[in-house]
């Protein structure tokens, strides 16, 4: 019995420190068409209100795409989860603003894969004003500069860099596609936008990629 207990012990000691190492995370490091498919998985959770699902592939993006140790994951998926169900009930920018803390912890987390430092609460505010921009009837275009605003941030890059400026635009008129499909939206339609984020990450990984 000594000895299974010992053993169980070592194993999760050993579960524990793989999940903790520090791992070489990159924001360049991600696979467009995968971003595209698991982006598009996280948006089918949001609007079905299926929470633990958009944790997981909230999850699997972070560790796979960005090389995040398991630890990191967790707590980076955890934050951006928080976020989207705090913002989704809201129906104001003040009320809105419920989310804010939860994004600014998940740009904090996100910072340390960046390969220059940024501000990280400018960062979780214009992202939290895209959120509400797409509820106040603003066109695609316009809040998908401000994607981009974000994108150019976190990467380092400048705001008109053409790359950051596609992938920006062309995420937000996947957006605007799903919203125009509404309840009515099939299968076909998913697929639709996965490949439109598949070009748009295709934009961003062409202009910071490594």
């Amino acid at each position: 019995m000594r000895k299974i207990i010992l053993g169980a012990a070592a194993a999760i000691a050993l579960a524990v420190a793989y999940a903790a190492i520090p791992r070489q995370a990159d924001l360049r490091a991600f696979d467009p068409a995968e971003m595209a498919r698991l982006e598009t998985a996280m948006w089918r959770d949001y609007y079905d209100k299926r929470y633990a699902a958009l944790f997981i592939h909230l999850y699997q993006s972070i560790r796979t795409q960005f090389g995040f140790s398991p630890l990191q994951s967790l707590q980076v998926a955890l934050s951006a989860a928080e976020a989207a169900k705090t913002f989704q009930p809201t129906r104001s920018r003040p009320e809105a603003a419920a989310a804010l803390p939860a994004l600014v912890a998940y740009y904090r987390n996100l910072a340390s894969a960046a390969s220059l430092a940024f501000d990280v609460e400018q960062a979780a505010r214009l992202e939290l004003d895209w959120w509400q921009a797409r509820r106040e009837a603003v066109a695609p275009h316009d809040y998908g500069l401000t994607i981009a605003r974000v994108a150019a941030l976190t990467y380092g890059r400048a705001d008109d860099d053409p790359g950051i400026g596609g992938f920006g635009v062309a995420r937000a008129e996947a957006m605007a596609f799903r919203d125009e499909r509404g309840e009515a939206i099939t299968e076909a339609d998913w697929a639709a936008i996965e490949a439109r984020l598949a070009d748009a990450y295709g934009a961003l990984k062409a202009s910071v990629g490594r």
